[in-house]
């Protein structure tokens, strides 16, 4: 099929759409831009060999018909109405579901990830599409509807982080249906349920407290909000589900997010930019529309809005209202001068990811350090027989706790690595309090988990010993914040370990805690890549007090966001940056065979 972009009254809505864009017709935001010239260069490679794909236009006019002639809105002003698709949304859906396989007919999109400011009509949206879910997705051969085959005993699922949620998505489908005579003389719907009158099957809400989450063969998912997740447990049981139908689709759809540094919503976006713009290969099964402020946009300016709300694209009443309401927040939030409310209007309206504590220690530079990372095997080559300064910090015996060392490099950089240690009986219940894979982490190396309910601190003492003989370490010190640590202090002492005692204020702390940050900044710190450092770190809050003097602190002392690693290698930095140069190791000065 061959497609020209001149002749207007013959392109399709979303070829148009996208060439639009392309040439600077409508403001877009980069990432906009750069999924419609996507669109536009795999129509010129179609049917090919290396992209055995075919834009169907039968097979997007049936979704843009289904909308237009059986959906019906829900709420607000146009209650009842039927549904008319914006040029944006043609693009959108006609991309997700006009492109097949040109021999199968099978949908090329297994996965479509959506990010867009609030108020840009997301819940209608998936309720429709879970609703075309049950009804009337198929699949035929490119260009021959006569072949169309139904799902028998269709599956959709209405995903979201809580069963509240779940349901809420659920229950905007089943109001529409309701609402709907197109739709609902195809479905049973009860209070409870809704299926297929003739074909069966299930449309269900779906969350974390769902039982049997893995169990369904969905030809449907719907992610709602992901930035809300706190991990991507749902995302995954329900992909891992994908494979008994012939073309599965999970959709998932959210605005931007607090805690942009754990967010598994923030780090799929993060993988997804890079893939869009070439960092990484393109995934030919995967669309991606993000829209959203570019990178040094002014949020205050009202001419830029459109590119996270495409619904401002568009001249209509609507389009008007929303922006009358972004206009209100935006005025109210910044005379406020209330940085809560600053920054949830930067995420729900202008889509920008925002750290989820205004005094994180690392906000903003988090990518700095994560760059600053070798692999673990240049790690200890790097440091191997230098002197070390080591950190420990004791938390209660039944949570994390912490070793950290210090190294100071010949060329003046530090490099620092910390492990972590949990009971084993405790680890799977803090996965689920502290959302992060301790089990998954302590297989790699880089925890430890004791046997027991509690940690057997001998663990530590053994972790110590055995770094500094099997890697020629040489330990200048033990470094402890005492909390905790009298008796195990005095156990090193007796092997013959120099201890310090760390006092816990800001007055020792400050100055070896901004200077891991400049370090940071610098450039002048090395580590290993610990995902557990490097969560610890990110959860790190800064403490200030009146004369500008720091502290790490979680949130608050009940907080599962944990810190341990990084306070131990902030202990160990208080006295290694103390030293007045680099000693020589042991291991230079002595015959390494009379050790």
């Amino acid at each position: 099929m061959t497609t020209s972009l001149t002749d207007w009254g013959d392109v399709h809505p979303t070829h148009r759409y996208a060439a639009e864009v392309a040439t600077g017709m409508r403001e877009c935001c980069e990432m906009e831009i750069r999924a419609c010239k996507r669109h536009l260069d795999d129509l010129k490679r179609q049917a090919t060999e290396d992209f055995p794909y075919v834009f169907d236009e039968s097979r997007a006019d049936r979704v843009f018909d289904w909308f237009e002639k059986c959906c019906r809105h829900v709420r607000g002003v146009f209650s009842g109405q039927l549904i008319e698709l914006l040029p944006w949304q043609k693009f959108d859906l006609g991309c997700v579901y006009g492109w097949v396989h040109m021999e199968t007919g099978q949908r090329r999109f297994r996965k479509a990830f959506h990010l867009r400011a609030r108020g840009n009509v997301k819940s209608t949206e998936m309720s429709g599409l879970a609703l075309y879910g049950m009804c009337a997705d198929a699949i035929y051969p490119p260009g021959d509807p006569s072949k169309r085959q139904f799902e028998h005993s269709p599956e959709v699922d209405c995903a979201a982080v809580d069963k509240g949620q779940a349901k809420r998505v659920w229950g905007d489908a089943r109001e529409m249906g309701l609402k709907s005579p197109e739709i609902s003389k195809r479905l049973r719907i009860k209070r409870g349920y809704i299926e297929h009158e003739t074909r069966g099957g299930l449309l269900k809400p779906l969350s974390k407290d769902t039982k049997n989450k893995d169990s369904g063969a969905p030809c449907l998912v719907v992610i709602d909000e992901y930035h809300a997740h706190p991990t991507s447990e749902i995302l995954d049981v329900s992909y891992s589900g994908f494979g008994k139908r012939l073309q599965s689709l999970m959709q998932i759809i959210s605005t931007a997010g607090k805690d942009a540094e754990n967010s598994p919503c923030k780090k799929e976006y993060d993988i997804l930019r890079k893939m869009m713009r070439g960092e990484t290969p393109m995934q030919d099964t995967y669309f991606v529309m993000i829209r959203e402020l570019d990178d040094g946009d002014d949020p205050h300016d009202e001419s830029l809005w459109p590119k996270p709300n495409p619904v401002l694209q568009e001249d209509n009443a609507y389009s008007e209202e929303l922006r009358k309401q972004i206009r209100t927040e935006h005025d109210e939030a910044y005379s406020s001068g209330d940085p809560d409310k600053i920054r949830e209007w930067l995420i729900k309206r202008v889509n920008r990811w925002q750290a989820d504590s205004e005094n994180k220690f690392m906000a903003g530079i988090m990518d700095k350090w994560k760059a600053l990372a070798v692999s673990r095997e240049a790690f200890l080559a790097l440091v191997r027989g230098l002197d070390v300064w080591c950190g420990l910090d004791l938390s209660k015996r039944i949570d994390l706790t912490g070793d950290g060392f210090v190294f100071k490099l010949p060329d003046g950089r530090y490099a620092v690595t910390a492990h972590g240690f949990m009971p084993e009986e405790t680890a799977k219940k803090h996965e689920h309090t502290d959302r992060v894979p301790y089990r998954s982490w302590a297989a790699d190396g880089w925890c430890t988990l004791t046997e027991g309910a509690v940690t057997d601190y001998r663990f530590i003492k053994t972790h110590i010993h055995d770094q500094e003989i099997s890697e020629k370490w040489k330990i200048v010190e033990i470094d402890y914040d005492p909390y905790n640590a009298t008796h195990f202090a005095q156990e090193l002492e007796a092997e013959g370990y120099q201890l310090v005692e760390i006092r816990q204020g800001v007055q020792t702390l400050s100055e070896p805690t901004k200077f891991f940050r400049e370090l940071v900044l610098t450039g002048n710190i090395v580590h290993d890549g610990s995902p557990l450092l490097t969560w610890c770190l990110s959860n790190a809050v800064e403490l200030i007090d009146n004369n500008g003097n720091i502290k790490l602190s979680k949130k608050h002392k009940d907080d599962s966001q944990r810190i341990d690693l990084i306070a131990a290698i902030i202990n160990a930095l208080a006295r290694a940056m103390l030293d007045t140069g680099p000693k020589k190791s042991r291991y230079e000065t002595e015959d390494v065979r009379a050790i």
